[in-house]
């Protein structure tokens, strides 16, 4: 389950087998065994199956029906790798089979091509371009250390928790930001280029020794030492200091020959981008150490030395930290700002709102009072606030009541995804437990935010509909290990359940009509007779009837 701790014990500058931060280990056995009946669970079924079979082989003669049910076993076969496919795959295999493959040769390639500048087209192209947005992913603004925390996690549970996909990002998101076009001229940049093109931790760092030994004062090798060689926070923050002292002086360099050329400007953006990223890191390393309101001093410095750079998120740094000291008063005038319909909203600004409006109610709040009462303004203001969050983001509820345990956050993060509720949670579950009744609340508001959105991939209420390629974009980022949060839930379609109810009826009929030939024709030709017209059911009813009886009286003419 969540950790009480959130960052602050995974922020421990201790040993290596310290508990790692975001699990809880008092229900780690019970988790695993539920982690391992979930994916044993197809596997026992098959396997009874497969037993049942072998025990009533010789009472069903199943080698003598095998010949004459053969289609039957076909229709069967294909019914459950229909059934696999749809929920490995989320879409029907013969849907599929028919749309790409069937419908070209039956002619619908024609219709179902428009020319480049007909409307059809420009919607087709306005649909994916919303949907390249919506699928759009973001860098976790409190993404953890690889050296001191996500290796640790991997020392003592033996599993990785970042995929490739996510780090892959993450070595394109360095490369744009520690390089620039001028790297040739200095030998150390030059190194440290292809330092963050490595795939191999032990070569880049390597790499980074070499480009030390070029120029003792290279702050990405620094930077990059600092992520992923130190195992603790101290040794980091150690590392990014002497970034720090590094990242400055070249800076005020670069800021002296910026005007000189074209390259000089693309230099000093690429030298600043070092210098924010390496006191960013320092104000995190001091949070997680204890020292907050040095870690705010730090974050709010940069965001007003560097107002330009709000796609890093800082703001949201800064919540976590405003939060931790409980300066709710600072954390409203953080949200008036960057809480506006302008700029990007995420799990972090809702439910922080949420929190904030649901902390004046939530100690006095009752269910049963609220049910015979009714609901305050200020509860109502709660609640509603609580309904936008869950819009927003539905995977949040799950993990901040410990309904789904968590696990480390990745490096990236889908916003309105399940990445993202992992993220918010890891590290705000401790302020929602810190205010009394706030959990409470939203365990008994939370779900009533679908009976707003009956259909959210159509239709939203305070924001947009829900995008619909969250799942594929979360099980790119999330370790396989993790069982990735999906909504809405997907439903069987009617031709799957029409499908299953024909096989298993055609079989069923097979296999008796074969055993019990006699019964089963009885059977048949009862229900051909009920509903075969009745000869009581024609015009001459009445006239048959009364010959039927005079022949029986004997009154006859003749």
């Amino acid at each position: 389950m969540a950790d009480r701790g959130g960052s602050g014990e995974a922020a421990a500058a201790g040993a290596a087998a310290a508990p790692v931060p975001g699990l809880n280990p008092t229900l780690g056995w019970r988790e695993r065994l539920r982690a391992g009946l979930a994916g044993t669970g197809a596997s026992l079924w098959f396997v009874t199956g497969l037993g049942l079979l072998y025990a009533l082989r010789i009472p069903l003669r199943l080698c003598e029906n095998l010949a004459a049910g053969t289609s039957s076993l076909i229709s069967g076969l294909i019914f459950i790798f229909e059934w696999w496919y749809f929920h490995k795959h989320g879409t029907s295999f013969i849907e599929q089979v028919s749309v790409r493959h069937l419908q070209p040769l039956m002619g619908g390639t024609e219709s179902s091509i428009s020319e480049p500048g007909s409307p059809s087209r420009n919607r087709e192209s306005e649909t994916s371009r919303q949907n390249l947005s919506e699928c759009k992913v973001w860098r976790n603004p409190l993404n953890l250390f690889r050296g001191a925390e996500y290796r640790r996690y991997t020392w003592v549970t033996g599993k990785e928790p970042l995929t490739y996909y996510d780090m892959n990002l993450s070595a394109q998101d360095h490369q744009t930001f520690f390089t620039c076009d001028t790297d040739f001229l200095r030998p150390s940049d030059t190194v440290m280029q292809k330092a963050w093109r490595e795939r191999n931790p032990p070569a880049r760092i390597k790499a980074a020794y070499q480009a030390l030994e070029l120029n003792n004062d290279c702050a990405t090798a620094y930077v990059l030492l600092a992520e992923e060689e130190a195992t603790t926070i101290v040794d980091a923050e150690k590392l990014f200091k002497q970034a720090l002292k590094a990242g400055e002086t070249i800076y005020r360099q670069s800021q002296q020959c910026q005007h000189q050329s074209p390259q000089h400007e693309a230099q000093l953006r690429r030298d600043t981008n070092v210098l924010v990223y390496i006191k960013r890191r320092l104000a995190m390393c001091a949070r997680k150490l204890g020292r907050i309101r040095e870690a705010v001093k730090i974050m709010r410095d940069l965001m007003k030395e560097f107002p330009p750079l709000t796609m890093l998120n800082i703001h949201e740094n800064l919540l976590e930290s405003l939060l931790e000291l409980q300066a709710y008063a600072d954390v409203q005038a953080v949200l008036a700002k960057y809480d506006d319909i302008g700029l990007p909203k995420s799990a972090a600004i809702c439910y922080t709102a949420a929190l904030l409006k649901t902390r004046t109610v939530s100690e006095k709040f009752s269910l049963e009072t609220a049910s015979r009462r009714g609901l305050s303004t200020a509860e109502i203001n709660a609640v509603e606030a609580i309904h936008r969050a869950v819009e927003f983001n539905p995977h949040v509820p799950k993990y901040l009541l410990e309904m789904k345990s968590l696990i480390l956050p990745p490096e990236h993060i889908l916003k309105r995804g399940d990445s993202e509720a992992i993220a918010y949670a890891f590290f705000h579950l401790q302020h929602w437990k810190r205010i009394e009744g706030a959990l409470n609340l939203l365990q008994c508001t939370w779900e009533g935010t679908f009976r707003m959105i009956p259909h959210p991939l159509e239709k939203g209420h305070l924001f947009y509909p829900y995008p619909s390629c969250t799942e594929m974009a979360d099980r790119e980022l999330l370790p396989t290990f993790h069982h990735v949060s999906v909504y809405p839930k997907k439903e069987l379609p009617l031709f799957i359940h029409f499908t299953a109810g024909f096989c298993s009826s055609t079989a069923m009929i097979a296999i008796l009509t074969h055993q019990f030939p006699e019964i089963m024709g009885i059977f048949a030709k009862t229900m051909l007779g009920l509903w075969r017209p009745q000869p009581w059911a024609s015009s001459g009813f009445e006239e048959n009837t009364q010959d039927l009886k005079s022949e029986d009286l004997g009154l006859s003419s003749g």
